[in-house]
């Protein structure tokens, strides 16, 4: 249950821009849960949210951040959370909006995205897109 907290913490503080407190947690709770035989399959989630924050803060930042988490948990490198980040960073590279949202609109169909994932989400397409009146829906 201190992990439930927390994560309510690292989720506030990433919708209050403060990302590297985000990150923090996210990775602290996603390192404690991926040896838990019953609390790995969460891992990767909080490795993809932690991600996401540090994609927030900085591409180069975001792409060593999954690098590092591909090489500490190997089951995140097949994940569709691992998969999204990898095309997202590419459109990001590319400056390529349209690349960016047919990624999300594709991860979104299989699994639908939460509130706090789309806010995330949306903040880095408008990094992309500069101050564009896109959606990703």
């Amino acid at each position: 249950s201190a992990n439930k907290c927390l994560l309510k913490v690292a989720g506030y503080a990433a919708q209050l821009e403060q990302y590297q407190k985000a990150v923090e947690i996210f990775e602290q709770v996603g390192t404690s849960t991926m040896d838990n035989p019953l609390l790995k399959h969460s891992a990767k989630d909080y490795f993809f949210k932690a991600a996401l924050c540090h994609f927030l803060v900085d591409e180069l930042n975001a792409k060593l951040a999954l690098e590092k988490y591909e090489e500490m948990f190997p089951a995140f490198t097949d994940s569709r959370e691992c998969k999204l980040l990898k095309k997202l960073l590419e459109a990001h590279e590319e400056q390529n909006c349209e690349a960016y949202t047919e990624a999300v609109k594709e991860f979104d169909s299989i699994s639908r995205l939460d509130q706090w994932l789309t806010t995330m989400l949306l903040r880095i397409k408008k990094s992309i897109q500069g101050e564009s009146e896109g959606d990703l829906k």
